[in-house]
Order: structure tokens, then sequence, then C-alpha cells
């Protein structure tokens, strides 16, 4: 049976890998992403439907929700460092504030109005999965925040969809090469260290999470639910 894919955020870096997995298995694939140029490309490389939608908005999200009778998997894979449009006279408060509201909109927000949004239309044996980050256990300011209380919503989550035989998960990456995630700000030494900390000695892809989200939403992975999956090299450490 041919099944239905939504994956937010679709649009390129890990959410386009992701949607790219899914594809190749036959799945009838949506990605949704903010700009409509991307999304267009994206879907056309990958022959998917492409949506432009903002996950932040509940109207959007809402008129999104509407394109489904049903749906077997939820990726929320569209987030990242908020980029908070700042006063030049703001003071210092206003400025954490601004920080903290674009960290948490995108990243906790967009996750939680998507999946209210779609959980009516969750087919039995469906998944729901969000990509999190290690940023979430540390070093994460006000990103890593809204990742953990991403993990927090997700076990909250899974308790509700559990009895629907809906599993909920989170996937964790560590740092993950080929994405734009540091809007161009990664040093050569700082990938060093990243890459220095993990035990493969080597950056995560965007395909190395691909994969770990396409076996959580596998036959395989149903009795895995209200978890996070740490994918990152075995980088977890203290420092």
């Amino acid at each position: 049976m041919t099944r239905t894919v939504l994956v937010t955020g679709g649009s390129r870096g890990i959410g386009r890998a992701v949607a790219e997995r899914f594809a190749a298995d036959g799945a009838r694939v949506v990605i949704t992403g903010r700009r409509a140029e991307l999304v267009e490309a994206a879907a056309k490389d990958l022959g998917a439907t492409g949506v432009v939608c903002d996950a932040t908005d509940p109207r959007a999200v809402e008129a999104l929700a509407g394109r489904f009778d049903t749906l077997d998997v939820l990726v929320n894979a569209a987030g990242g460092l908020g980029r908070a449009q700042l006063d030049p006279a703001a003071g210092e408060l206003e400025s954490v504030l601004a920080q903290w509201r674009a960290d948490l909109d995108g990243n906790l927000l967009s996750a939680v109005l998507t999946t209210t949004a779609l959980k009516p239309v969750l087919a039995p044996g469906g998944t729901a999965v969000a990509v999190g980050s290690i940023g979430a256990e540390r070093r994460g300011g006000s990103y890593g925040a809204a990742k953990a209380a991403l993990a927090a919503w997700y076990a909250i989550l899974s308790a509700e969809l559990g009895p629907r035989g809906v599993t909920a998960n989170v996937v964790s990456p560590g740092y993950v090469a080929d994405t734009d995630f540091f809007q161009g700000a990664m040093t050569d030494a700082r990938e060093q260290a990243l890459i220095a900390e993990t035990h493969t000695k080597r950056a995560g892809t965007p395909r190395d999470i691909a994969e770990t989200v396409f076996f959580l939403a596998s036959a395989g992975a149903r009795h895995i639910t209200g978890q996070t999956i740490h994918v990152n090299g075995g980088a977890f450490t203290t420092r």
C-alpha cells in the first residue's frame, strides 16, 4: 500500500533527505517550506508535491491540514537557528526576548501547530517524527531549549497517540555537514573540533538522519515510541 508522507521543511537539508528517502520507497510525499522557489524546485526533483507553508502561521497550517484525508507519516523537520528581527534601538532584554521567541516559534511551536492540526488524520500504524538536536542537551542556548521542549512534548504526544497505534519519536542529530544550518558561520577549526568529538571521526550526513527517520516509520519499529534517538557518532559528552 502506498503511504502518504508529509515532511515540513522538506525543501533542503535534512528535510529534503528525509523526503527523498520516502520517495525512493514509493511513498506519496508532500513537502513544505516558506520559500516558493525552493519548494517548487525540490518537489520537481523529488517527484513530490510541494506546498508553501509557514509552519508558525496557524491559518497556513490549517490550510495544509485540509489537504489530507489520511496521513501515514508526519515528519517535522522545519526549524533551525532563529533569525530574530531586531529593532536597532532595542535594549538587551528586548533582544533576548526576540531571539528566544524566534527559536521557540521555529523549532517548537511549528511542530506543535502542524502535529495538532494533523493528529485527526494520522492513520493507525502511523508515525510522527520530529528532528531535534544535540543542542537540547548541551551548549544549545535558546535553540537548544526549544529542541528540549520539543522532546518533552513528543513524550506526551506518544502517550496520547499510542492507543491509536501511532508512534511519536524525536531524532536528535549531532553535527551534520552539507546543510545551511550554520548560515555560513562554520569555520574549519570549529568543524574539525566537532568531528573530533565523535567516535566515528566523521561528520553526520542528512542521509544518516533520513535513514533513522525511515526506520522509525517501518514495521520493525512499532514498539519504539516516546523516545529521543541520538544520531551523532558518539559525540554525546558533557564537554
